[in-house]
């Protein structure tokens, strides 16, 4: 089973060789990693090539885009494995085994995804963890409580893409919760969640960064839950916003 792991860069030279070194660091194998950069002027694409020319399985590109989701949709469409995943620049793989845990259970099991625990950690510091996602097993009921998978740890057949498209382009901030919501909502997909912390991600994250892209996001679920039918979807988002609370206190 191939696993494509997809990593949108812009000016992230910073973290970016921590973050693919989780990916290359992998004692699963058969990974793909395809990185999808937005025209950097900083070392980002220094880093990119180095770590290419040891390390063959490394396929990038680089040109302006039109923001993150733009930046993983062109990733989707070059993937060619069984399973695509996310690891963003800012964030890395929980453990060298992680992959082979998600591929292991595909194999084990007619499912077309699977999700685990995220931690949010320090920028400057990122063993210590700040706060805590953990999951749960899914039921179709938490949707219209506001409930999401963390979408870093999502892995999902490649199947799934091409049946349903991409990440919708008029979301700036919430295309992963409109995407999610218009995947899991389908009676006919099975999703299975990994009690295991699958990513961790520095804080600091577009959707968290200012008031105004919090205001922005809580207005991008609202319209994501209108659009794919929950049931009263201001208390959607308002649940969706509650349940990040005690994710600060569980470390």
């Amino acid at each position: 089973m191939k696993i494509s792991i997809i990593t949108a860069t812009y000016n992230s030279a910073k973290t970016l060789e921590v973050c693919m070194d989780s990916v290359l660091q992998q004692t699963y194998k058969n990974i793909e990693y395809i990185i999808v950069d937005g025209g950097s002027t900083d070392e980002t694409l220094s880093l990119i090539k180095s770590k290419s020319e040891s390390h063959p399985n490394v396929c990038f590109s680089s040109e302006p885009d039109k923001g993150i989701y733009d930046a993983l949709n062109k990733g989707i469409s070059k993937a060619t494995g069984d399973v695509i995943g996310f690891v963003h620049s800012d964030d890395f793989l929980s453990d060298p085994s992680i992959i082979g845990i998600i591929a292991n259970a595909f194999r084990a099991e007619a499912i077309d995804g699977v999700y685990g625990n995220l931690h949010y950690v320090q920028f400057d510091d990122p063993d210590k963890v700040v706060r805590n996602w953990t999951s749960q097993t899914f039921t179709k009921k938490l949707l219209n409580r506001g409930w999401m998978p963390a979408h870093p740890t999502l892995f999902l057949k490649k199947s799934i893409y091409d049946t349903n498209g991409k990440f919708n382009m008029t979301y700036k901030i919430a295309a992963d919760y409109d995407f999610i919501l218009r995947i899991f909502k389908q009676p006919q997909y099975t999703f299975k969640y990994l009690p295991y912390t699958i990513m961790k991600m520095r804080v600091g994250g577009a959707s968290n960064r200012s008031l105004r892209n919090l205001i922005q996001k809580t207005k991008e679920d609202y319209a994501a839950a209108t659009s794919n039918g929950m049931h009263s979807p201001l208390k959607v988002v308002v649940q969706k916003n509650l349940s990040k609370i005690p994710q600060w206190f569980s470390k």
